[in-house]
């Protein structure tokens, strides 16, 4: 049952991710483009997600998950250089690309070499992202 939750939360993900044009990475990169033809939709979309999670979060607090197990403790919020390394290779890869993981992933279902190379890169960074985690953290 939690996996078909799960594969259905990630397929309407997909769809609002297609549906909002989120796929596109001219539309993407025109929300990063300040002084150009700057496009404030990407704004509405990270609204439209950012708000309603907001509001679970304060509803579950004292709740359980309908599927078992418990939610995700709140994150310590702290800026160390794991999290501006990271980032920063985000944003680079976001505003270079104009993709970012979910939806590089929604593009692959309409082919394209451009998002598969991108996937190939992310797949890349993520088995790479460990060895350098431990250096930075190794690091004074």
């Amino acid at each position: 049952m939690r996996n078909m939750i799960a594969v259905l939360s990630g397929a309407l993900f997909g769809i609002g991710l297609y549906l909002a044009d989120m796929t596109n990475t001219v539309k993407v990169q025109g929300f990063l483009d300040f002084f150009g033809s700057w496009d404030p939709t990407l704004a509405f979309v990270m609204g439209g997600a950012i708000i309603p999670m907001a509001v679970a979060w304060a509803l579950t607090r004292s709740r359980k998950p309908l599927v078992g197990g418990e939610f995700p403790a709140r994150p310590e919020a702290k800026f160390d250089r794991r999290l501006i390394v990271g980032a920063i290779l985000f944003g680079m890869g976001w505003g270079l690309v104009g993709l970012c993981p979910g939806p590089a992933l929604a593009s692959l279902s309409y082919g394209g070499i451009g998002g598969l190379v991108f996937l190939v890169a992310m797949l890349s960074g993520m088995l790479i992202a460990p060895k350098v985690s431990a250096l930075l953290d190794s690091k004074p």
